[in-house]
C-alpha cells in the first residue's frame, strides 16, 4: 500500500517551544518521523514522505530508500494531490508525529474496509487514514474528523473507524511527552529520555519534568 507521511520540515513543533529549542524541536520531529517511517514499512506499507523542504541528505538512515516529495503549500492542498485520483487505487496517509504508531495499529487501518477508513485523533482531528476511491478529498483544518466524516457522507463514501489509542495520540504540547515515556518503545522515547525528561506523579496526576 501506498503511505504518504506528511511532514512540516520547517519550524516543526512550534507548540513545543516552551520546552524545547528549536534545534531540539528538529531532532525530536526527525525521531518521531524515523519511527513512523519503520513502522509503515514493518506493516507491508510503501512510505513516501510528504515535505515542506527537502530533507538534510544523510540526517536520518531511517529515510534510506524512501521516495520523497516537496511541496510547500498546505497540507489540505498538498495531500488532495496524493490522493487517488481513478478507480481501484488506495492511498494511506499517516501523519509524522505519531509517535505510538506501531505496525499492528497501522495493519490495523489498512485493514479497515471502508471507501475511507479514519483513525482520529484526540480533540477532533484526523491522525491518519486510508482511502480507496477518488472521489474523497481531504479538509485538515478544524475538526477534520468531523469533516471528513461529513465529506464522505457527502460523496455516498463508506466509512470505516479505527479506535486506537496508539494512532489517535500525536504529540503537539508538552504534556503528550507522558504517552510517549509511558508508552512509546523506540527513538522518540528514547530521545526524551536521553534529554532529561521523566513522568513524575503530582496529586495524583500524571506529568512530565526534565531534569537538569
Amino acid at each position: 500500500m501506498q503511505v504518504v507521511v506528511p511532514y512540516a520540515a520547517r519550524d516543526p513543533k512550534s507548540r513545543l517551544a516552551d520546552v524545547l529549542d528549536a534545534d531540539e524541536r528538529r531532532a525530536f520531529a526527525r525521531a518521531m518521523r524515523a519511527d513512523v517511517v519503520d513502522a509503515v514499512r514493518a506493516a507491508g506499507g510503501t512510505p513516501t514522505l510528504l515535505t515542506t523542504a527537502p530533507p538534510e541528505s544523510s540526517e536520518d538512515p531511517a529515510l534510506d530508500g524512501v521516495a520523497v516529495a516537496v511541496d510547500d503549500r498546505p497540507l489540505t492542498d498538498a495531500v488532495d494531490d496524493a490522493l487517488p485520483e481513478g478507480p481501484g487505487e488506495t492511498v494511506a496517509v499517516v501523519m509524522a508525529d505519531l509517535a505510538l504508531a506501531t505496525p499492528e495499529s497501522l495493519t490495523r487501518l489498512f485493514e479497515t474496509t471502508g471507501d475511507v477508513a479514519i483513525a482520529p485523533g484526540r480533540g477532533g482531528g484526523t491522525n491518519a487514514l486510508v482511502v480507496r476511491h477518488p472521489d474523497f478529498r481531504v479538509d485538515y483544518h478544524g475538526a477534520s474528523y468531523r469533516d471528513h466524516r461529513r465529506i464522505a457522507a457527502d460523496a455516498s463514501l463508506s466509512v470505516g473507524v479505527v479506535d486506537s489509542m496508539r494512532l489517535a495520540t500525536d504529540v503537539d504540547e508538552p504534556v503528550d511527552f507522558a504517552e510517549v515515556l509511558l508508552h512509546g518503545e523506540r527513538r522518540a522515547r528514547d530521545w526524551l529520555a536521553d534529554a532529561g525528561f521523566e513522568v513524575v506523579v503530582r496529586e495524583g496526576r500524571v506529568g512530565v519534568r526534565r531534569s537538569e
